[in-house]
Protein backbone atom coordinates (compact mmCIF):
# COMPACT_ATOMS: atom_id res chain seq x y z
CA UNK A 1 0.00 0.00 0.00
CA UNK A 2 1.25 3.25 -1.35
CA UNK A 3 1.37 6.08 0.82
CA UNK A 4 0.45 9.14 -1.85
CA UNK A 5 -0.49 12.63 -1.73
CA UNK A 6 -4.03 14.30 -2.15
CA UNK A 7 -2.42 15.83 -5.89
CA UNK A 8 -2.18 12.53 -6.93
CA UNK A 9 -5.68 10.76 -5.84
CA UNK A 10 -6.69 10.83 -9.62
CA UNK A 11 -3.92 8.18 -10.66
CA UNK A 12 -5.25 5.55 -7.86
CA UNK A 13 -8.76 5.34 -8.31
CA UNK A 14 -10.05 1.92 -6.68
CA UNK A 15 -6.59 1.04 -5.14
CA UNK A 16 -6.01 1.45 -1.32
CA UNK A 17 -4.02 3.88 -0.28
CA UNK A 18 -2.51 6.01 2.61
CA UNK A 19 -2.76 9.23 2.83
CA UNK A 20 -0.78 11.49 5.71
CA UNK A 21 -1.86 15.54 6.57
CA UNK A 22 -3.83 17.27 8.83
CA UNK A 23 -7.73 17.55 10.00
CA UNK A 24 -8.75 20.38 8.11
CA UNK A 25 -12.69 20.28 9.02
CA UNK A 26 -15.17 17.34 10.09
CA UNK A 27 -19.34 17.23 10.00
CA UNK A 28 -21.42 14.04 11.25
CA UNK A 29 -24.44 12.70 10.14
CA UNK A 30 -25.64 9.22 11.73
CA UNK A 31 -23.14 6.82 10.64
CA UNK A 32 -21.29 8.84 8.85
CA UNK A 33 -18.18 11.15 9.77
CA UNK A 34 -17.13 13.20 7.00
CA UNK A 35 -13.53 13.89 7.59
CA UNK A 36 -11.61 17.47 5.44
CA UNK A 37 -7.93 15.82 5.10
CA UNK A 38 -5.66 18.27 4.10
CA UNK A 39 -1.80 17.41 3.41
CA UNK A 40 -0.14 20.80 1.56
CA UNK A 41 -0.91 19.48 -2.34
CA UNK A 42 -5.30 19.90 -1.52
CA UNK A 43 -8.04 19.05 0.45
CA UNK A 44 -9.74 15.57 0.35
CA UNK A 45 -12.71 14.85 2.30
CA UNK A 46 -12.86 10.91 3.60
CA UNK A 47 -16.16 9.23 4.76
CA UNK A 48 -15.40 7.10 7.36
CA UNK A 49 -18.52 4.48 7.41
CA UNK A 50 -19.86 2.81 10.98
CA UNK A 51 -20.45 -0.52 9.05
CA UNK A 52 -16.84 -0.24 7.64
CA UNK A 53 -15.04 0.01 11.02
CA UNK A 54 -15.10 -1.01 14.62
CA UNK A 55 -17.08 1.11 17.45
CA UNK A 56 -14.23 2.25 19.00
CA UNK A 57 -12.69 3.55 15.73
CA UNK A 58 -15.58 5.36 14.57
CA UNK A 59 -16.48 6.71 18.03
CA UNK A 60 -12.51 7.83 18.12
CA UNK A 61 -12.90 9.29 15.08
CA UNK A 62 -15.70 11.78 15.85
CA UNK A 63 -13.65 13.09 18.65
CA UNK A 64 -10.25 14.01 16.83
CA UNK A 65 -10.15 18.10 16.71
CA UNK A 66 -9.24 20.18 13.75
CA UNK A 67 -5.77 20.34 13.08
CA UNK A 68 -4.83 17.33 14.62
CA UNK A 69 -1.84 15.42 12.63
CA UNK A 70 -3.86 11.85 11.44
CA UNK A 71 -3.42 9.28 8.75
CA UNK A 72 -6.37 7.62 6.73
CA UNK A 73 -6.12 4.14 4.98
CA UNK A 74 -8.88 3.29 2.25
CA UNK A 75 -9.97 3.19 -0.97
CA UNK A 76 -9.82 6.02 -3.66
CA UNK A 77 -13.12 6.52 -5.10
CA UNK A 78 -14.22 9.27 -8.12
CA UNK A 79 -16.47 11.70 -7.00
CA UNK A 80 -20.07 10.73 -7.92
CA UNK A 81 -20.96 14.50 -8.82
CA UNK A 82 -17.86 16.52 -9.33
CA UNK A 83 -15.11 15.38 -11.93
CA UNK A 84 -12.23 15.78 -11.62
CA UNK A 85 -12.70 15.51 -7.52
CA UNK A 86 -11.72 12.35 -5.17
CA UNK A 87 -12.88 10.65 -2.04
CA UNK A 88 -11.43 7.98 -0.14
CA UNK A 89 -13.85 5.41 1.85
CA UNK A 90 -11.36 5.15 4.73
CA UNK A 91 -10.49 2.00 6.28
CA UNK A 92 -8.50 3.16 9.13
CA UNK A 93 -7.70 6.42 10.89
CA UNK A 94 -4.66 6.85 13.21
CA UNK A 95 -4.01 9.80 14.93
CA UNK A 96 -0.76 11.21 14.78
CA UNK A 97 -0.06 14.07 17.05
CA UNK A 98 -3.88 15.16 18.67
CA UNK A 99 -3.85 18.84 19.14
CA UNK A 100 -2.85 20.63 23.18
CA UNK A 101 -5.54 22.81 23.03
CA UNK A 102 -8.24 23.78 20.60
CA UNK A 103 -7.48 25.11 17.27
CA UNK A 104 -7.61 29.33 18.02
CA UNK A 105 -9.01 29.62 14.06
CA UNK A 106 -12.16 28.18 13.57
CA UNK A 107 -14.32 28.36 10.68
CA UNK A 108 -16.36 31.33 12.10
CA UNK A 109 -15.41 34.77 11.31
CA UNK A 110 -12.07 36.20 13.12
CA UNK A 111 -10.79 40.07 13.14
CA UNK A 112 -7.86 40.98 10.95
CA UNK A 113 -5.25 41.75 13.66
CA UNK A 114 -6.06 38.64 15.39
CA UNK A 115 -5.72 36.40 11.93
CA UNK A 116 -2.57 38.32 11.34
CA UNK A 117 -1.29 37.31 15.58
CA UNK A 118 -1.90 33.77 14.35
CA UNK A 119 -0.23 34.33 11.00
CA UNK A 120 1.79 31.30 11.47
CA UNK A 121 -1.69 29.09 11.57
CA UNK A 122 -3.64 31.02 9.20
CA UNK A 123 -1.59 29.66 6.61
CA UNK A 124 -3.32 26.83 6.96
CA UNK A 125 -6.36 28.14 5.41
CA UNK A 126 -8.10 27.58 2.18
CA UNK A 127 -7.93 31.01 0.72
CA UNK A 128 -4.06 31.68 2.06
CA UNK A 129 -3.32 28.14 0.63
CA UNK A 130 -4.38 29.76 -2.56
CA UNK A 131 -2.90 33.14 -2.41
CA UNK A 132 0.48 31.82 -1.69
CA UNK A 133 0.05 28.98 -4.10
CA UNK A 134 -0.22 32.07 -6.40
CA UNK A 135 2.28 33.62 -5.16
CA UNK A 136 4.71 30.56 -6.22
CA UNK A 137 3.17 30.51 -9.54
CA UNK A 138 3.98 34.27 -10.54
CA UNK A 139 7.45 33.79 -8.92
CA UNK A 140 8.14 30.68 -11.22
CA UNK A 141 6.82 32.69 -14.02
CA UNK A 142 9.21 35.64 -13.45
CA UNK A 143 12.30 33.37 -13.46
CA UNK A 144 11.09 31.28 -16.48
CA UNK A 145 11.03 34.76 -18.52
CA UNK A 146 14.29 36.18 -17.80
CA UNK A 147 15.86 32.56 -17.98
CA UNK A 148 14.28 31.48 -20.72
CA UNK A 149 15.67 34.98 -22.51
CA UNK A 150 18.89 34.80 -21.51
CA UNK A 151 19.09 37.11 -18.95
CA UNK A 152 21.66 36.22 -16.02
CA UNK A 153 20.57 36.07 -12.24
CA UNK A 154 23.17 38.38 -10.35
CA UNK A 155 22.17 38.43 -6.68
CA UNK A 156 22.48 41.91 -5.47
CA UNK A 157 23.77 42.86 -1.51
CA UNK A 158 21.01 43.28 1.02
CA UNK A 159 23.54 45.94 2.87
CA UNK A 160 24.46 48.35 1.28
CA UNK A 161 26.79 51.30 1.95
CA UNK A 162 25.29 54.27 0.62
CA UNK A 163 21.83 55.51 -0.11
CA UNK A 164 21.26 56.26 -3.65
CA UNK A 165 17.96 58.64 -2.76
CA UNK A 166 18.62 59.60 0.48
CA UNK A 167 18.37 57.77 4.18
CA UNK A 168 14.56 58.81 4.79
CA UNK A 169 13.05 55.27 4.05
CA UNK A 170 16.01 53.30 4.69
CA UNK A 171 16.62 51.17 7.40
CA UNK A 172 20.09 51.72 8.97
CA UNK A 173 21.84 49.34 11.16
CA UNK A 174 25.33 48.88 12.41
CA UNK A 175 27.94 47.09 10.20
CA UNK A 176 30.98 46.31 12.43
CA UNK A 177 30.90 50.30 13.85
CA UNK A 178 29.82 51.50 9.83
CA UNK A 179 26.23 52.45 9.07
CA UNK A 180 24.78 50.62 6.54
CA UNK A 181 21.59 50.30 5.11
CA UNK A 182 19.22 47.59 4.39
CA UNK A 183 18.34 47.94 0.93
CA UNK A 184 15.75 49.53 -1.10
CA UNK A 185 16.78 48.54 -4.78
CA UNK A 186 19.19 46.19 -6.64
CA UNK A 187 19.25 48.87 -9.51
CA UNK A 188 22.83 49.83 -9.41
CA UNK A 189 24.19 46.71 -8.69
CA UNK A 190 22.17 45.21 -11.82
CA UNK A 191 23.73 48.49 -13.65
CA UNK A 192 27.30 46.98 -13.12
CA UNK A 193 25.86 43.47 -14.11
CA UNK A 194 24.56 44.25 -17.18
CA UNK A 195 27.46 45.61 -18.08
CA UNK A 196 29.19 41.96 -17.79
CA UNK A 197 26.82 40.00 -18.74
CA UNK A 198 24.77 42.41 -21.03
CA UNK A 199 21.08 41.33 -19.86
CA UNK A 200 20.95 40.52 -15.79
CA UNK A 201 18.10 40.53 -13.08
CA UNK A 202 17.91 39.80 -9.49
CA UNK A 203 15.37 38.54 -7.79
CA UNK A 204 15.16 39.27 -3.62
CA UNK A 205 13.67 41.22 -0.37
CA UNK A 206 13.89 44.91 -0.47
CA UNK A 207 12.95 46.97 2.53
CA UNK A 208 11.47 50.59 2.90
CA UNK A 209 11.32 52.09 6.58
CA UNK A 210 8.57 54.62 4.78
CA UNK A 211 5.99 55.56 7.63
CA UNK A 212 2.88 54.39 5.55
CA UNK A 213 -0.13 52.42 6.51
CA UNK A 214 -1.73 52.40 2.97
CA UNK A 215 -3.53 49.23 1.70
CA UNK A 216 -0.31 49.01 -0.88
CA UNK A 217 2.50 48.87 1.60
CA UNK A 218 5.17 46.93 2.91
CA UNK A 219 7.95 47.33 5.30
CA UNK A 220 9.82 44.18 3.69
CA UNK A 221 9.14 43.48 0.16
CA UNK A 222 9.86 41.28 -3.02
CA UNK A 223 11.20 42.40 -6.01
CA UNK A 224 12.73 41.57 -9.39
CA UNK A 225 14.92 44.29 -11.02
CA UNK A 226 15.68 43.13 -15.02
CA UNK A 227 18.99 45.37 -16.17
CA UNK A 228 19.74 45.48 -19.94
CA UNK A 229 22.49 46.97 -21.79
CA UNK A 230 21.84 48.67 -25.30
CA UNK A 231 18.53 49.36 -24.28
CA UNK A 232 16.95 52.70 -24.68
CA UNK A 233 13.37 53.49 -22.92
CA UNK A 234 11.00 51.74 -25.69
CA UNK A 235 12.47 48.36 -25.45
CA UNK A 236 12.46 49.06 -21.80
CA UNK A 237 8.47 49.31 -22.37
CA UNK A 238 8.23 46.80 -24.70
CA UNK A 239 10.43 44.37 -22.23
CA UNK A 240 8.11 45.27 -19.52
CA UNK A 241 4.46 44.40 -21.05
CA UNK A 242 5.94 41.21 -22.46
CA UNK A 243 6.96 40.51 -19.10
CA UNK A 244 4.06 41.08 -17.54
CA UNK A 245 1.32 39.50 -20.35
CA UNK A 246 3.65 36.12 -19.82
CA UNK A 247 3.92 36.10 -15.99
CA UNK A 248 -0.43 36.96 -15.72
CA UNK A 249 -0.83 34.52 -18.80
CA UNK A 250 1.15 31.80 -16.72
CA UNK A 251 -1.10 32.59 -13.84
CA UNK A 252 -4.44 31.95 -15.74
CA UNK A 253 -3.12 28.69 -17.35
CA UNK A 254 -1.47 27.18 -13.92
CA UNK A 255 -3.67 28.52 -11.01
CA UNK A 256 -6.95 28.80 -12.31
CA UNK A 257 -8.62 26.73 -9.40
CA UNK A 258 -6.69 29.12 -6.41
CA UNK A 259 -8.29 32.03 -8.53
CA UNK A 260 -11.85 31.06 -8.12
CA UNK A 261 -10.92 30.22 -3.97
CA UNK A 262 -10.30 33.84 -4.20
CA UNK A 263 -13.36 34.33 -5.65
CA UNK A 264 -11.55 36.26 -8.69
CA UNK A 265 -13.05 37.29 -11.54
CA UNK A 266 -10.84 37.19 -13.91
CA UNK A 267 -12.06 39.08 -16.55
CA UNK A 268 -9.66 42.03 -16.50
CA UNK A 269 -6.62 39.69 -16.40
CA UNK A 270 -7.26 38.15 -19.54
CA UNK A 271 -7.08 41.51 -21.10
CA UNK A 272 -3.43 41.68 -20.49
CA UNK A 273 -1.99 41.30 -23.34
CA UNK A 274 0.60 43.95 -25.61
CA UNK A 275 0.76 46.01 -26.52
CA UNK A 276 -0.51 48.21 -23.50
CA UNK A 277 -1.72 51.57 -24.01
CA UNK A 278 0.88 54.13 -23.20
CA UNK A 279 0.47 58.16 -22.20
CA UNK A 280 2.83 60.77 -21.44
CA UNK A 281 2.95 61.67 -17.89
CA UNK A 282 1.18 65.50 -19.08
CA UNK A 283 -1.36 63.27 -20.51
CA UNK A 284 -2.01 62.10 -17.36
CA UNK A 285 -2.43 65.12 -15.93
CA UNK A 286 -4.78 66.32 -18.22
CA UNK A 287 -7.05 63.18 -17.49
CA UNK A 288 -6.61 64.01 -13.47
CA UNK A 289 -8.16 67.38 -14.19
CA UNK A 290 -11.04 66.07 -16.23
CA UNK A 291 -12.06 63.46 -14.08
CA UNK A 292 -12.75 65.40 -10.70
CA UNK A 293 -9.07 66.53 -9.83
CA UNK A 294 -8.67 69.77 -11.07
CA UNK A 295 -5.74 70.97 -9.07
CA UNK A 296 -3.90 68.51 -10.38
CA UNK A 297 -0.79 70.38 -12.18
CA UNK A 298 2.52 69.23 -13.67
CA UNK A 299 5.01 68.91 -10.67
CA UNK A 300 2.56 66.72 -8.76
CA UNK A 301 3.49 62.86 -7.96
CA UNK A 302 1.27 60.38 -8.57
CA UNK A 303 -0.48 58.44 -5.23
CA UNK A 304 -2.85 56.07 -4.93
CA UNK A 305 -5.63 58.14 -5.88
CA UNK A 306 -4.46 59.83 -8.81
CA UNK A 307 -3.17 56.29 -10.13
CA UNK A 308 -6.68 54.90 -10.01
CA UNK A 309 -8.79 57.65 -11.74
CA UNK A 310 -5.50 57.38 -14.51
CA UNK A 311 -6.00 53.97 -14.41
CA UNK A 312 -9.78 53.98 -14.40
CA UNK A 313 -9.85 54.87 -18.45
CA UNK A 314 -8.32 51.66 -19.31
CA UNK A 315 -9.20 47.98 -19.70
CA UNK A 316 -5.35 46.52 -19.21
CA UNK A 317 -1.97 48.02 -17.82
CA UNK A 318 -1.23 51.58 -18.15
CA UNK A 319 2.24 53.08 -19.16
CA UNK A 320 2.94 56.74 -18.04
CA UNK A 321 5.54 57.84 -19.02
CA UNK A 322 8.51 60.85 -19.44
CA UNK A 323 7.64 61.90 -15.61
CA UNK A 324 9.57 65.55 -14.73
CA UNK A 325 13.12 64.70 -13.71
CA UNK A 326 12.53 66.55 -10.19
CA UNK A 327 9.78 63.51 -9.50
CA UNK A 328 12.26 60.67 -10.29
CA UNK A 329 15.82 59.71 -9.19
CA UNK A 330 19.20 61.49 -10.15
CA UNK A 331 19.90 58.22 -12.32
CA UNK A 332 17.18 58.83 -15.04
CA UNK A 333 18.11 59.97 -18.26
CA UNK A 334 16.57 62.94 -19.61
CA UNK A 335 14.63 63.76 -22.96
CA UNK A 336 16.72 65.05 -25.44
CA UNK A 337 13.87 66.35 -26.80
CA UNK A 338 12.75 68.15 -23.32
CA UNK A 339 15.29 67.94 -20.90
CA UNK A 340 12.78 69.15 -17.81
CA UNK A 341 11.13 65.39 -18.77
CA UNK A 342 13.00 62.42 -17.25
CA UNK A 343 13.11 58.99 -19.44
CA UNK A 344 11.30 56.67 -17.12
CA UNK A 345 8.06 55.09 -17.17
CA UNK A 346 5.45 53.30 -14.18
CA UNK A 347 3.00 50.33 -15.48
CA UNK A 348 -0.35 50.90 -13.78
CA UNK A 349 -2.29 48.09 -12.73
CA UNK A 350 -6.11 48.26 -13.61
CA UNK A 351 -8.89 47.59 -11.12
CA UNK A 352 -7.20 50.11 -8.67
CA UNK A 353 -3.76 48.17 -7.76
CA UNK A 354 -1.29 51.19 -8.89
CA UNK A 355 2.39 51.17 -9.89
CA UNK A 356 3.01 47.51 -10.28
CA UNK A 357 6.66 48.59 -12.24
CA UNK A 358 9.01 51.19 -12.29
CA UNK A 359 11.90 51.98 -14.17
CA UNK A 360 13.43 53.68 -17.21
CA UNK A 361 16.51 54.27 -18.80
CA UNK A 362 19.60 55.43 -17.22
CA UNK A 363 21.96 58.32 -17.68
CA UNK A 364 24.92 56.85 -19.28
CA UNK A 365 26.65 60.16 -19.65
CA UNK A 366 29.65 60.68 -17.68
CA UNK A 367 29.28 64.49 -16.90
CA UNK A 368 25.71 64.55 -16.66
CA UNK A 369 25.72 62.08 -14.42
CA UNK A 370 28.53 63.67 -12.02
CA UNK A 371 26.19 66.64 -12.35
CA UNK A 372 23.22 64.92 -11.02
CA UNK A 373 24.83 63.50 -8.23
CA UNK A 374 25.73 67.18 -6.94
CA UNK A 375 22.49 68.61 -7.77
CA UNK A 376 21.46 65.93 -5.24
CA UNK A 377 23.14 66.79 -3.09
CA UNK A 378 24.62 63.29 -2.77
CA UNK A 379 28.02 62.02 -1.38
CA UNK A 380 30.51 62.08 -4.26
CA UNK A 381 32.85 59.52 -2.83
CA UNK A 382 30.00 56.88 -2.40
CA UNK A 383 28.95 56.88 -6.23
CA UNK A 384 33.03 56.27 -7.56
CA UNK A 385 32.13 53.04 -8.06
CA UNK A 386 29.21 53.89 -10.38
CA UNK A 387 30.94 56.92 -12.11
CA UNK A 388 33.28 53.81 -12.65
CA UNK A 389 30.32 52.22 -15.22
CA UNK A 390 30.71 55.52 -17.24
CA UNK A 391 33.95 55.98 -17.20
CA UNK A 392 34.87 51.79 -19.13
CA UNK A 393 32.52 51.76 -21.55
CA UNK A 394 29.26 53.61 -21.21
CA UNK A 395 26.70 52.46 -22.79
CA UNK A 396 22.81 52.98 -23.37
CA UNK A 397 21.09 50.93 -20.60
CA UNK A 398 17.39 50.33 -18.90
CA UNK A 399 15.85 48.34 -16.83
CA UNK A 400 13.08 48.23 -14.16
CA UNK A 401 11.85 46.71 -11.01
CA UNK A 402 8.06 44.84 -10.06
CA UNK A 403 7.28 44.41 -6.70
CA UNK A 404 6.04 40.84 -6.73
CA UNK A 405 3.29 41.68 -3.68
CA UNK A 406 1.44 44.25 -5.24
CA UNK A 407 1.46 42.00 -8.50
CA UNK A 408 -0.26 39.17 -6.16
CA UNK A 409 -2.85 41.67 -4.67
CA UNK A 410 -3.74 42.58 -8.13
CA UNK A 411 -3.65 39.03 -9.01
CA UNK A 412 -5.79 37.21 -7.12
CA UNK A 413 -8.09 40.70 -6.34
CA UNK A 414 -7.07 41.44 -2.94
CA UNK A 415 -7.87 44.83 -0.98
CA UNK A 416 -4.41 44.62 0.92
CA UNK A 417 -0.88 43.51 0.25
CA UNK A 418 -0.14 41.49 3.92
CA UNK A 419 -2.10 38.49 3.31
CA UNK A 420 0.42 38.40 -0.59
CA UNK A 421 3.54 37.30 1.59
CA UNK A 422 3.80 34.95 4.51
CA UNK A 423 5.11 36.69 6.74
CA UNK A 424 4.45 40.40 6.29
CA UNK A 425 6.34 43.19 7.77
CA UNK A 426 4.42 46.44 8.56
CA UNK A 427 4.62 49.72 10.29
CA UNK A 428 3.45 47.92 13.52
CA UNK A 429 3.89 45.10 12.45
CA UNK A 430 6.98 42.48 13.07
CA UNK A 431 5.55 38.96 14.59
CA UNK A 432 5.11 36.41 13.88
Amino acid sequence: MDTVTIADLGKHVGEEVSLRGWLYNKRSSGKLHFLELRDGTGIVQAVVFKGDVSPELFAATDRIQQESSIEVIGSVKAHAKIAGQYEVAAKDVRVISPVAREYPISPKEHGTDFLMDNRHLWLRSKRQHAILRVRHAIIKAVRDFFDGRGFTLVDAPVFTPNACEGTSTLFETDYHGEPAYLTQSGQLYMEAAAAAFGKVYCFGPTFRAEKSKTRRHLAEFWMVEPEVAFLDLEGDMRLAEDFLEYVIGRVLETRREELKICERDTTMLEKVKAPFPRISYHQAITILQENGHPEAKVGDDFGGDEETVISSRYDRPLIVHRYPTDLKAFYFKHDEDDPSLSLGMDILAPEGYGEIIGGGQREDDLDKLERAIEAHKLPREAFEWYLDLRRYGSVPHAGFGLGIERTVAWTCGLPHVRETIPFPRMLNRLAP
